[in-house]
C-alpha cells in the first residue's frame, strides 16, 4: 500500500508526456493487485496485469524508471506478467501502446483494435483519447497451449 504515490509518480512522469495513459490515485489501489513492481532500491519499474474477459488480459502501465532504461527491466516485467497469464491459464494478452516494437521483440504481434471488444466497450470508452486513439494494438497468444495434432 505504501508504493501507491511511488507508482503513481513514476507513471504520471510519463503520462505527462503523453507516453502513457494518466491513472490517478484512487484507480491504482483499485487495481494494486494487478501491478508487478521491479524494487532495486526503491521501484525502478512497475507494469499491470489486467484481466479483462474468459481467456484475455491486457498488459497496462508499464514504466521503467528513465535513469533505468535499456537495461531490460520492461522486458523482464512484462515477461513475468506473461507467465503469471499462463500461471491463470489466459491464452492472449493484448497491449494498447506507442511501443509496439518493444513489444514485437518480446513475441505480440499486431492486432487489429475492432477485434478487442470487451476493451473497446469497458475502458477505452471513458478515455479522453476515444474514439480517436492512436495507440497501436498488439496481441501475445500463449504457446504453452498450441498443439499439433498429427
Amino acid at each position: 500500500m505504501g508504493d501507491v504515490r511511488l507508482i503513481h509518480t513514476l507513471l504520471q512522469g510519463y503520462a505527462d508526456q503523453g507516453l502513457l495513459l494518466a491513472r490517478s490515485i484512487s484507480s491504482l489501489y483499485d487495481q494494486l493487485r494487478d501491478f508487478i513492481v521491479y524494487d532495486e532500491g526503491g521501484i525502478q519499474g512497475v507494469c499491470s496485469l489486467h484481466i479483462s474477459w474468459d481467456n484475455l488480459a491486457e498488459i497496462r502501465s508499464l514504466a521503467v524508471a528513465r535513469d533505468m532504461r535499456g537495461r531490460g527491466i520492461g522486458a523482464l516485467l512484462v515477461r513475468s506478467c506473461l507467465d503469471e497469464a499462463e500461471s491463470l491459464e489466459i491464452e492472449q494478452v493484448f497491449v494498447l501502446t506507442y511501443q509496439s516494437e518493444f513489444f514485437r521483440k518480446i513475441g505480440f504481434k499486431d492486432k487489429d483494435k475492432r477485434d478487442l471488444p470487451h476493451k473497446v466497450w469497458s475502458d477505452c470508452l471513458h478515455c479522453p483519447k476515444f474514439p480517436d486513439c492512436d495507440e497501436e494494438a498488439l496481441m501475445w497468444v500463449s504457446k504453452k497451449n498450441n498443439c499439433l495434432i498429427y
